[in-house]
């Protein structure tokens, strides 16, 4: 009977961060997937020579810079960095708001110019919702409205916002956006983070260096392995084999978990929502298509959300007509139902509460360790579960 220190369900980021450092430390480990392949959401498929995002673009950001220098001693980071632009209509104009964004919607070209337009567009906004009888904003789009005015809602957030939610904007919750950052400089940097970058090589070498010499089986559902918890704690489970009559039994100290918290528990208290993407993707016969990475479609008009050229995250300059063809992803966001990628949790009063009782019932559950995004209900970019499940390891 083989004897494992953990079994590892999931090999995302935290799967594969937390397997690596059980690795190092002279554990033994499973990692096993129910896909066909390692990696969870970073996992690049190879086209044209391009390292395609199959399950959307991922760009690492982070000021953590022992995580930076923890990345980068598996696989040396680019110096990629994220400038989005919106196209409105055939428009284009910078991401995030900053001077070169407020200067191409309304020709503003100094700090205090920008500041004054958006403080009065501010200021009608607060004067219509209180003329409605509100003293606070009601919806999603009274707090945008109140914290950049109409322009720029109107354009740049509407529309995407109410595609990524699949519900008009006065039918949100304002909580959703606590914030919208103002930036009074000509800065396209979308993030404000230290370091950022893309793995050289594409995400699949970070997978594999952080899994190297660790045990993985892919193609294998946790749910169908009949894994059970002895009377000492551990568990036992059945290895997959080609046919039933090889398989091995196994045991392992310790659970890491990192799929859907609610499966996991049989969805015995009802299902979590999650939103979900739906990806076009498309080889075109030529090498630049968009120009850019990341180019986000505020106008409700058009049925998608952005479009991702992938060989901006990997090639600059020259390198990107080394290659004649080019490889796009279109993002449709689509109500997700249960069967389907689950991608964003929904931070709504009912699922909140729902997540808390299942976290409640998880922190019950001796032997197991539940991280990552599904497994805790949360959002999240990758160098938070990354530091997360290192922590989690060096909990144990």
């Amino acid at each position: 009977m083989e004897k494992y220190d953990y079994l590892i369900v999931g090999s995302g980021l935290f799967g594969a961060t937390f397997a690596h450092m059980a690795h190092k430390a002279g554990k033994k480990c499973l990692v096993i997937d129910r896909r066909p392949q390692l990696g969870g959401n970073v996992y690049c498929d190879k086209v044209e020579g391009i390292n395609v995002h199959k399950y959307g673009a991922h760009i690492f950001h982070t000021s953590n810079k022992k995580v930076w220098d923890f990345v980068n001693s598996i696989v040396e980071f680019n110096r990629y960095t994220n400038s989005p632009v919106a196209n409105y209509k055939g428009k284009y104009y910078n991401l995030p708001f900053n001077m070169n964004t407020f200067n191409e919607m309304w020709g503003t070209t100094t700090p205090e110019a920008a500041q004054a337009k958006i403080d009065e567009q501010k200021a009608e906004a607060v004067e219509a919702m209180k003329a409605a009888g509100a003293a606070e904003p009601r919806n999603l789009e009274e707090q945008a409205l109140t914290l950049i005015g109409r322009d720029i809602y109107e354009k740049l957030i509407k529309g995407y916002t109410e595609k990524q939610w699949g519900r008009k904007c006065t039918e949100l919750p304002a909580f959703i956006i606590k914030r919208l950052p103002v930036r009074l400089v000509y800065d396209n940097n979308y993030f404000n983070d230290t370091y950022q970058g893309i793995p050289i090589g594409g995400y699949n070498k970070l997978v594999e260096g952080l899994l190297n010499g660790v045990e993985t089986m892919t193609g294998v559902d946790f749910l169908k392995m009949n894994c059970q918890r002895t009377k000492d704690g551990e568990w036992t489970f059945d290895i997959p084999a080609e046919s039933a009559t090889q398989k091995q039994q196994a045991t392992a100290r310790k659970l890491v978990y990192t799929g859907q918290i609610d499966e996991y528990f049989g969805f015995k208290l009802g299902h979590l929502n999650f939103r979900t993407v739906r990806f076009e993707t498309e080889v075109i016969d030529k090498p630049n298509y968009q120009g850019n990475a990341v180019v986000n479609y505020t106008d409700r008009e058009v049925p998608y959300t952005r479009v991702i050229e992938h060989k901006h995250f990997e090639m600059f300059g020259q390198q990107v007509y080394d290659y004649p063809k080019t490889v796009v992803s279109r993002e449709y966001s689509t109500e997700w139902k249960p069967g389907m990628e689950p991608y964003y949790p929904v931070n709504d009063e009912r699922n909140n509460a729902l997540a808390n009782d299942y976290r409640a019932l998880a922190e019950k559950e001796e032997n197991v360790i539940f991280g990552g995004r599904l497994a805790e209900y949360k959002y999240y970019d990758m160098a938070p579960v990354i530091e997360s499940a290192i922590r989690s390891f060096h909990a144990e």
